[in-house]
Parts: C-alpha cells; structure tokens; sequence
C-alpha cells in the first residue's frame, strides 16, 4: 500500500480528486471569486466587480468593518464574512465547506488584489484542492500601477512583497537581490521606508530608485532618483503605503571598462549575433540585458 505525505493512500486521494471534479461538474458546488478593490480611489472599480459583490452569497475581507464600508458606498449588503492573515487556514475550511454548499463567495482584501501581499492565498489553495471553481478577476493592483509610472525599459521585473521589517534580516534580504538583473518592486510602511531605503543604499550602492505614495490618492506621490536622494527626502515624516523599485546596478557602474573590452572581443573574434552576445553576457555578469545590448549596440556601431 503506497500512503502519501497526508496519510491517505494513493487510491484515496485519486478518488477524491474524481469526486471534487464531479461535483463542479454536476454544478452542486459554489464558485470562489478572487475579486480586486480600489486602492485608493473609489471610481477604480470595475462594474463586473461591483456585480460579482452583490450576487455572491458572501464576501470574504480581511477587515470587515472596511470591506462593509465600500460595500455600503455602492449599496451593497450581502453578508461579510472575516478572513485575515492570523486565521487563514481556520477559516478556509469553514469558507470551502460554505462553497460545497453551493454558496459563491467572493475574496476581497482592504485594497488591491488578494493574495498579492496580503490574505488570500491559502484560502484559493484549499478551494482548488476541493475542487472548487475559482474566478479571478482583473483590477487594481499597487505594483503594476507604480510600474506602469516608472517607465521601465528593462526586460522584466521581480516583485517581492514587503521587505522584512526587523533590521538584521531585511540587511540579509538586500544582500540577495544586489546581483539581480531585474528591477525589484517592494511594498513598505510609511514607518519603516526610512530605515528600509538607508539599508539598501548601504548594502546595494547608489544606484537608481523610484517611488509611488498614495496612488491613485488626492496627494499621490511619484519620485524617480538615486537611492540617497531617496532617503533624504524620508528625513520628513510620511504617510500612505509606498511601493519602491530599485532598479539593477547600470553596465557602467557593474562593470566598467572591462565590458567594453568583452564587446570589443565579441564583436570582432565570434559569430555571435548582438543579441545573443547581450543575452550570454547579462547571464554571466548578472546584469541587464537591455543595458548590455544598448552598450553593445555602440561597441557594434564603432570603428575598430
């Protein structure tokens, strides 16, 4: 008999991964709306949203008494149910018990996407575990709306979350991302950017930074700059969540002239292309590719 890591045998868990299936089949089981709000400005909800909210049987919200509050501002009054990160797992079965019910339940968190930095995540888990129908929709969502300001021109961009709050393993955490290609985005309180962008200028030099405060807010605020131009504008208190992009050491600061001398060999000793040239380098070097290329495209366009 072949048991799995959860106690059950092989066969048990096949049979009931057939029986959730069945049951979204017949149609006997609810749906489980991932469902976006604003972040800050009321008018960013979308109509499919505010339809989803007042036909489900129940809205899922990490805080109840906010979540009643944009319900009420659109003259909604289905049931509110309390889901928030302390008790995710507790929940999620009473709420996937509520779904096989036949009961649609939608998933809110205070602001934005759920489960992108905040609840949600274990509760979509269960829910396809169960085999629970689950319906995301599109909306708002802080880091894409920063980075859509930003105007990035790089390749891509890795998103982390919030950064850890005590000192030793934020420091530990900075010291990961110092090689990535890739510009960072980071969710921070307005207590702690502070001391979160003085440690990453410490441990990841003065490169380039970018901010957006209060989106989408009366006072939203976008600032683009060198990471101690950064800290010296949080010397004055600040308010509202901020989402923080440090972007990738530039070519010229990682490697200087000897990336020069790299295109110089490239270009004149190998059948690589530019762009396969960029791609190989920015994977060794551990930098940018767009960077590379553009720095290369002026090696390629130079007399030998």
């Amino acid at each position: 008999m072949v048991i799995d890591n959860n106690g059950s045998t092989i066969q048990q868990a096949a049979t009931n991964r057939w029986t959730a299936m069945q049951t979204i089949k017949s149609g006997s089981s609810g749906t489980l709306y991932i469902v976006p709000t604003p972040i800050g400005n009321l008018e960013d909800i979308t109509a499919r949203a505010i339809r989803i909210l007042r036909e489900v049987s129940h809205v899922c919200a990490e805080d109840t008494r906010h979540t009643r509050k944009l319900l009420s501002h659109f003259g909604i009054s289905t049931s509110v149910i309390s889901y928030y990160r302390e008790k995710e797992r507790e929940k999620s079965v009473s709420i996937v018990k509520l779904l096989h019910q036949g009961k649609d339940i939608a998933l809110v968190s205070d602001a934005g996407t759920p489960a992108i930095s905040d609840p949600g995540a274990i509760l979509v888990q269960h829910a396809r575990q169960a085999g629970i129908k689950i319906v995301p929709l599109p909306g708002a969502c802080a880091a894409t709306t920063a980075l859509s300001a930003a105007g990035m021109t790089d390749d891509g961009f890795l998103f982390l979350g919030f950064a850890p709050s005590k000192q030793g393993q934020r420091k530990k955490f900075l010291q990961k991302i110092k090689n990535c290609s890739y510009p960072v985005v980071l969710y921070e309180s307005p207590r702690r950017v502070g001391e979160m962008l003085t440690d990453a200028l410490a441990i990841l030099g003065d490169r380039q930074g970018f901010w957006a405060r209060e989106l989408t807010k009366t006072f939203e605020d976008l600032q683009q700059g060198s990471l101690s131009e950064l800290v010296q504008l949080c010397e004055a208190p600040q308010k509202g969540e901020f989402v923080i992009i440090i972007y990738p050491e530039t070519v010229e600061e990682a490697a200087g002239e000897n990336l020069d001398e790299l295109l110089v060999w490239y270009r004149d000793n190998s059948d690589l292309s530019l762009k396969d040239v960029s791609k190989k380098l920015s994977s060794d070097l551990g930098l940018s590719r767009s960077e590379i290329y553009k720095q290369a495209l002026k090696i390629w366009n130079s007399t030998t």
